[in-house]
């Protein structure tokens, strides 16, 4: 990432007012993190209750809709409190859930409204666009009283809004290029019976407990696994059985090309237990070329960038989060890398296995550059399975603004390289290529916009724009945003559009579908709500006062959003 002031603002939560609530129950000592155990309750049973949204995406599939809430509003005032149920402040962002399991509602935020005073303390001034110390005009540095940079997980009654305790992370000494000032906790927890599984801002894998948000063990990804995490790391848990999955983050460092960490894993795998979490399986397939690379040619950012341009390197980080299937009675676990390729990989697989199926999702001419110019992406978002199929867009880091995209529907019945071309030759760029004759492209939406007639008629230059959007597929209507602000509804199963909406905004969050509607939050401030069909119908536009970068969601009846500072609970 460039010098972003904005950075990963994956889910953000705006507040004006303070729910009055419980006292701490539990801050974390110095430098610690909590692993807590979260299972989707329609999955995995436990103490959550059936209308429960206790992960990312609300099941293993991580299909973004709900079909078991009813009667939810369509409209709400955040001024006048109408259908507005309760309200709670949070940090200046909040990206991880709202995660709602066993009687409370659990989120990721930083530190910049304190519940806890002896969290203020004199530090340097940051300016908010740079985030250096300001200095005086003897150049010494700016010291105030004021809020110190922490990652923070924050737990609320469900039905009060009633605050009950926070997990306290502190930041990592590297710096932002491991862990961005002001992002404080990314990951939306997973909830299993009384255990809270999440990703801190250090890098660990936490497993907590529900009740006191107090740690019963963590698997520490940079010391024990070697992770170099790119600015930071916010995967969201996924947990089958016993056996916890996540994306690592592990990615470039400064320098925006060189991995200083190509033997750490991309992709691992945890047996958990009530006092250990113990790795049992990791792959590095992102990141292997560089194992195999001749060692004088590691240093030639040339040689590198050729890597990446072939899809066989990671671009920049590994942001993105694992879904979980079963196909022919085979468990596959999909993993996004930060090489642009997507992963099927047996539930059960052990060292050295390789994926069941990979497939690359970029054009095989496609490049990668900074800022909106290139044409070759990675990850955001994190994949949907819907009748045997993975349907994913690609996307790279919102500061690096919008740019031609492809969403892809893949059959994951399939075995291999399952990509749409084969590279005959890669010895002169772009490559000589076939078509594969295995490829498991169902269909493809997306890709530049060459006719100036469609142009002027659409307002850009291509049909789908990079995503950080989790797709809402319910009786095969596909909903996907891009970050240029545009809602696209396509047929599952042939990827024809229905219709499209452009919200003139910045979409950061995801379409959810809940009682008959699709609720879509935007950069102005604004939550969408939609008839579900094969026909727009807009049904209303609610003002948050804030921008929406979090996901609505919906549980026991509640319509839960976050702004870049608040949680409303709204019905």
């Amino acid at each position: 990432m460039n010098a972003y002031p904005s950075l990963r603002r994956w889910a953000a939560a705006v507040i004006t007012a303070l729910v009055v609530g419980l006292p701490v129950a539990y801050v974390m000592t110095r430098g610690e993190s909590n692993v807590v155990e979260v299972t989707p309750a329609l999955a995995q049973g436990g103490k959550a209750g059936a209308g429960d949204w206790i992960m990312y995406g609300g099941s293993p599939a991580r299909n973004m809709v709900n079909t078991i809430a009813k009667g939810l509003p369509t409209t709400w005032d955040v001024d006048t409190k109408k259908n507005i149920k309760w309200f709670a402040e949070l940090g200046s962002k909040a990206y991880g859930g709202p995660i709602v399991a066993g009687g409370r509602v659990f989120i990721g935020t930083n530190n910049q409204t304190p519940r806890d005073k002896a969290w203020i303390k004199p530090l340097p001034v940051l300016d908010d666009k740079t985030l250096k110390p300001k200095l005086d005009k003897n150049g010494k540095q700016i010291i105030k009283l004021q809020p110190v940079d922490l990652g923070i997980v924050m737990a609320f009654e469900e039905a009060t809004g009633q605050f009950q305790w926070q997990a306290v992370h502190e930041k990592l000494p590297g710096g932002q290029v491991v862990d961005w000032p002001r992002e404080g906790i990314c990951s939306s927890a997973f909830v299993k019976g009384n255990r809270l599984y999440y990703v801190s801002n250090r890098c660990e894998v936490v497993c907590a407990d529900v009740a006191t948000g107090k740690a019963a063990w963590k698997v520490d990804m940079i010391g024990q696994l070697g992770v170099f995490p790119h600015n930071i790391a916010d995967g969201s848990p996924l947990i089958v059985g016993d056996q916890l999955y996540v994306v690592t983050s592990n990615g470039v460092n400064q320098d925006h090309i060189t991995v200083p960490a190509p033997k750490a894993p991309s992709f691992i795998r945890i047996k958990v237990a009530k006092d250990k979490g113990d790795v049992t399986w990791q792959d590095n397939s992102p990141t292997a070329s560089l194992l195999v690379a001749p060692k004088g040619q590691l240093a030639q950012k040339d040689f590198l960038k050729a890597l990446v341009n072939s899809g066989k390197l990671i671009q920049h980080g590994q942001w993105a989060n694992p879904a979980y299937g079963v196909v022919n009675g085979q468990k596959q676990v999909i993993f996004p890398g930060g090489d642009g390729w997507i992963y099927g990989f047996d539930a059960d697989a052990r060292p050295g296995d390789a994926p069941i199926w990979k497939f690359d999702a970029n054009p095989k001419d496609s490049k990668y550059e900074l800022a909106g110019k290139g044409t070759r992406s990675d990850f955001i978002a994190t994949p949907v399975i819907y009748k045997n199929r993975v349907y994913i867009g690609v996307g790279q880091d919102p500061e690096h603004r919008t740019g031609v995209g492809h969403f892809y529907c893949i059959d994951m019945t399939k075995k291999g390289d399952i990509s749409p071309d084969l590279v005959t030759d890669d010895s002169v760029f772009p490559p000589k290529t076939k078509a594969n004759p295995n490829s498991g492209m169902v269909w493809h939406y997306g890709g530049a916009i060459t006719d100036p007639a469609v142009q002027r008629k659409l307002k850009r230059n291509y049909y789908f724009g990079r995503t950080m959007s989790t797709a809402a597929i319910h009786e095969d209507i596909v909903y996907i945003t891009d970050l240029n602000g545009v809602l696209h509804v396509l047929d599952a199963d042939k990827g024809t559009k229905h219709w499209e909406f452009d919200t003139r905004a910045d979409i950061w969050s995801s379409p959810y579908y809940a009682d008959g509607k699709v609720y879509l939050g935007t950069d102005d401030n604004v939550v969408y709500v939609f008839k579900h069909g094969k026909v727009l119908n807009k049904l209303a536009e609610n003002d948050m006062g804030a921008r929406v970068r979090a996901t609505p969601v919906a549980a026991n009846g509640v319509l839960y959003v976050m702004t870049e500072n608040k949680l409303y609970a709204i019905k």
